[in-house]
């Protein structure tokens, strides 16, 4: 200690208020180092403790008196010394002037489990020398475990995330990429580097990509989950149609800072549904042969009937028009029989959709199965509130719809019955609706009508596919299709359709 230091102390045992406050700042002190959650130890040139504080006799079952005035080598355990070797360490901080960096250790005694350390050195000045080290030591093993865990948990949710077959992708509040697994790189050939940064909505068709950035910026207004389909270009310029699932992604204090984004490639799905719906056509072309034999030898027998009159000498000239006309008529009426007949017929892959009039597909689909209704004795009941109804779609997919409620609700009524079809509008839908007086639909079977090949036909009497193309192609015109029905009474069908803007 200086001269100067001892003066100072000299006063201040000869003055007792001066005693008293240096006994006062000598207990603050103590209670400072004590309050620390590490363990610190004051070492003079020396390297004989000066201090120590409660974290450290406690770590290290010692007392006050076996610690202050001792070496550090009787104060800490032989492993440590060596580890840390820790004269030379207090002897280049003295000599030095400037701070160890700190750095970690690991310790562990006989019988105590492995503890981790943060240790660091920090010299103690007085007046331009340096007088002593400060030995701060932090047991940081907790914080590394869970920093292990946490690390762990990390890397088995991106396995899973990497290992899922549907695209997984995260973006920021501004829709920008921030992470992409590796089904996101097989689909679409862009590695997640030259993803990451990006926008979400460079990716997709360019019809949908104001949409789609509408959706990831405004994130944050919604709590639920939205469910859209959109296109993605590959890297290979192609178009794939995706199925997606954004979801908001939130931090610790709930506030929105993202988004998640699960897709799946609907190629396969689409062509399986086409398939599907393809199958179901020849199965209902079969059921309407007759009927469409029927229809044609009608106009038919009427033609040749009137072509034996003209054939005669001896009609008038009134007559021979009138027969010409009958011909015409019946060459018209077969042949709008038979256009209505490929028109269902086609494939539905030819289907592009357009806005067109509900109410005329629906009628034109009753002309196709009219004589079916007549031969099983089923009276028709058409209501339509309006004469016009304007939705967005594919004729040949509705047709192909309201073609399989109509035959399901005749196969219900194989004695006869009726079957009511009504039309009506409703906060911008076209609501349709399909009622049987048949047998009805069992309560234990009615949440399953829609499942693909789930029927309760007779084996060989159906192939289950009917009603699942019917709510396939109302979901994909952006409807639905609702059933109600009490066994034994009938069943009812109603389909809802958005209707185009323009009639709304």
């Amino acid at each position: 200690m200086s001269n100067e230091g001892r003066d100072t102390m000299t006063e201040c045992l000869a003055d007792p208020a001066a005693t008293q406050a240096a006994a006062r700042f000598e207990q603050l002190y103590t209670m400072l180092l004590d309050a620390i959650p590490s363990s610190v130890l004051l070492i003079a040139k020396n390297l004989r403790i000066l201090s120590a504080n409660r974290n450290f006799l406690e770590k290290s079952h010692r007392t006050l008196l076996e610690t202050v005035g001792h070496r550090v080598e009787e104060a800490l355990p032989a492993v440590i010394l060596e580890q840390m070797d820790i004269a030379r360490r207090v002897q280049h901080v003295i000599e030095t002037g400037r701070p160890a960096k700190g750095e970690r250790m690991t310790y562990r005694a006989p019988g105590v489990p492995i503890r981790i350390y943060y240790y660091s050195l920090i010299p103690f000045s007085w007046q331009g020398q340096t007088e002593g080290v400060l030995l701060l030591m932090e047991d940081v093993t907790e914080q590394m475990r869970l920093s292990d865990e946490v690390r762990r948990v990390e890397r088995h949710l991106a396995s899973i995330v990497d290992s899922a077959s549907d695209l997984v992708i995260s973006t920021d509040r501004l829709g920008r990429i921030l992470t992409w697994n590796a089904a996101a790189e097989k689909l679409l050939g862009y590695s997640a580097a030259e993803a990451r940064g990006r926008g979400f909505a460079e990716f997709c068709s360019t019809e949908y990509q104001e949409s789609i950035q509408a959706s990831l910026v405004s994130a944050d207004k919604r709590c639920s989950t939205q469910i859209e389909e959109c296109p993605l270009k590959t890297k290979q310029s192609s178009i794939i149609l995706v199925s997606w699932v954004f979801s908001p992604l939130s931090d610790r204090s709930g506030q929105t800072v993202g988004v998640v984004a699960v897709g799946r490639d609907l190629t396969e799905r689409r062509k399986f549904e086409s398939e599907m719906i393809q199958s179901q056509k020849l199965a209902a072309l079969g059921v309407m042969a007759g009927g469409i034999a029927h229809e044609i030898r009608n106009p038919l027998a009427i033609c040749s009937s009137a072509a034996e009159f003209l054939m005669e000498e001896e009609c008038s000239r009134e007559f021979r028009r009138e027969c010409a006309d009958k011909i015409y008529r019946g060459i018209q009426r077969a042949s709008a029989i038979i256009e209505n007949l490929l028109r269902y017929s086609r494939p539905s892959a030819e289907a592009r959709p357009a806005p067109i009039n509900l109410v005329a597909v629906i009628q034109e689909t009753l002309t196709l199965v009219a004589h079916h209704a007549a031969v099983q004795r089923i009276e028709v009941k058409v209501s339509f509130a309006v004469d016009k109804a304007m939705v967005r779609g594919a004729p040949i997919l509705l047709q192909q719809l309201f073609m399989n409620l109509f035959l399901n609700a005749m196969t219900a009524m194989p004695t006869g019955g009726v079957l009511e079809v009504g039309l009506r509008l409703a906060n911008g839908l076209a609501v349709v609706r399909v009622a049987d007086t048949g047998y009805g639909i069992a309560e234990r079977d009615i949440e399953r009508v829609f499942d693909p090949f789930y029927t309760t036909a007779p084996v060989g009497k159906g192939t289950g596919l009917g009603l699942s193309i019917c709510y396939s192609i109302a979901k994909q015109h952006g409807g639905g299709i609702e059933v109600a029905s009490v066994e034994g009474r009938g069943s009812t069908f109603t389909v809802k359709l958005p209707m185009c803007d323009a009639e709304r």
